[in-house]
Order: C-alpha cells, then structure tokens, then sequence
C-alpha cells in the first residue's frame, strides 16, 4: 500500500468538484459545530474552527445549588412542622358536644372536613368561587390547633376570641415559613372571619349547617334533644343554599323527634 501524506489524504478527488462556502455550512456533523470559513483567495485552503462554551470554575454555579438544596430543605422542614401542628385539629374534640356529654364527639378537622365536601357538592354557585369555598372551609377554624375551641360557654368576648385566634393564626404560619401558601391561609381565614364576600356568607352558612346535621346525628345516635344548637342558628342563615339545606335538616328532625314520641 502506498503511503500518502496527509495533505494527499485530505485532498478532495480530482473528478469531484470542489464545494464552496455554501454548501459545506449545509453538510451535518452529529455532535460536532464547525463554522467554516473560506480562504479568499483561490487556494482551496478550509479552516474549521470549533465553537466551544465559555469555561467556567464552577464555585459560582455550586453556591447557587447549594442554596437551592438548603432552602428546599428548610421549606420541606416547615411543611412538615406545620403539619405536625395541625394534626392538634384531629385530636381536639369539639367542646360544643362536649359540654353536652356526647361520647366520641367529632374533632375540629371533622367538622371542617365536612364543610369542605358540603363547598364540592354544593349545587349551582354561580357567581361564587367553588375552589375558594372549599379552601375556606377547610382553615376557617385552622387557629383552633392552638388556641382549642372556645364555644359561648366559656365566657369569652369575641373581639377577644379573635385576637387570640388571629395571635395563634399568626404563629403557625411562621412555622410554615411564611411565603404565599401562609399568605394565602391568612387571606382565606381573614375573608371568611370578616365575612367579607359571597364567598365567606356560604361557608359560614355551611358552619351552622354543619352543626345542626351533626346534632340531627347525635340526637339519634344518643336519644338526645339538642335543642339549643337549632335555635342559635334559627333565621341567621345568609344564602338560599345555607337556608334550604337548614330546612331540609329542621325537618328531618320533627319528623325523628315526632317517631321516638310514638
């Protein structure tokens, strides 16, 4: 085999024609980026000059990671401080059924939980923020993680009342970390507190109507008469929905209390 030199090697064929400029920056090279550049004169000289990235040290970018890791991290930490702390709504039973002896009562997130399925199956809400409902519900009584729940019974103001539970409010969203999930619970809580849209009006229709379904329960469960949890809620009710779903309730309940009479 004739050894040839690398000039000879890399010379195009003598019955091909040579390629100008335009056609060789069309030629594809997998995983390679040349920029061509022809000589001006009639030599057939080709430079290829490989394009590369700017080299970097990397302390800059391993910082910048470094703090990403350490803030999603503190983050996952508080979520799961907050969280701890709200497991309080699971374990605290509702004083109002308390004080009128019922064994087993329900707890502060059963009684939300419940008005947050009645904000999803509610039926037409035109004009009103389903999403923002069942939100609503579910932390209008989020403070009572700290403060527990304090009912009429216990004798206190309600501009009290709702300082302490703004104060308790307050500190578990720092435990949250702040940021706009908190911003978020204090609007929602704020809103439904003020009773400040349509929004609010429906789920503290839903809060009432939740209470008396639960004494409808508790008074066949327990061959009880609650009396006083239907009349507190008697004409205070603000929307159609809240008024005709208390009608639906009331009426169940003559007509229990009229069967255990027989």
């Amino acid at each position: 085999m004739a050894v040839t030199s690398p000039a000879t090697r890399f010379a195009p064929p003598l019955n091909r024609p040579f390629h100008h400029r335009s056609t060789l920056a069309s030629l594809q090279f997998p995983s390679r980026n040349f920029l061509f550049l022809r000589n001006p004169t009639p030599s057939s000289t080709i430079v290829a000059v490989r394009c590369q990235k700017p080299v970097s040290d990397g302390i800059g970018s391993s910082v910048e990671s470094m703090n990403h890791v350490s803030s999603a991290a503190s983050s996952i930490s508080s979520s799961i401080d907050f969280l701890t702390l709200c497991h309080r709504l699971k374990t605290t039973k509702r004083k109002g059924w308390i004080n009128q002896g019922i064994n087993g009562p329900e707890s502060i997130a059963d009684h939300m939980y419940r008005m947050a399925i009645m904000a999803l199956i509610a039926g037409d809400l035109t004009g009103l923020d389903r999403e923002r409902c069942i939100k609503m519900a579910i932390v209008h009584d989020i403070a009572e993680a700290i403060v527990g729940d304090i009912t009429p019974s216990d004798g206190v103001p309600k501009e009290e009342k709702s300082r302490r539970e703004k104060a308790a409010l307050k500190e578990m969203c720092e435990v949250l970390g702040g940021g706009l999930r908190a911003e978020e619970i204090t609007e929602l809580w704020l809103e439904y507190e003020n009773n400040a849209s349509l929004e609010a009006n429906l789920v503290k229709d839903f809060d009432k109507v939740e209470m008396i379904l639960q004494a409808l329960e508790y008074e066949a469960e327990h061959g009880k008469v609650l009396d006083e949890f239907f009349i507190s809620t008697a004409g205070k009710f603000q929307t159609e929905i809240g008024k005709s779903w208390a009608a639906e309730i009331n009426a169940r309940r003559k007509s229990q209390l009229t069967n255990r009479q027989r």
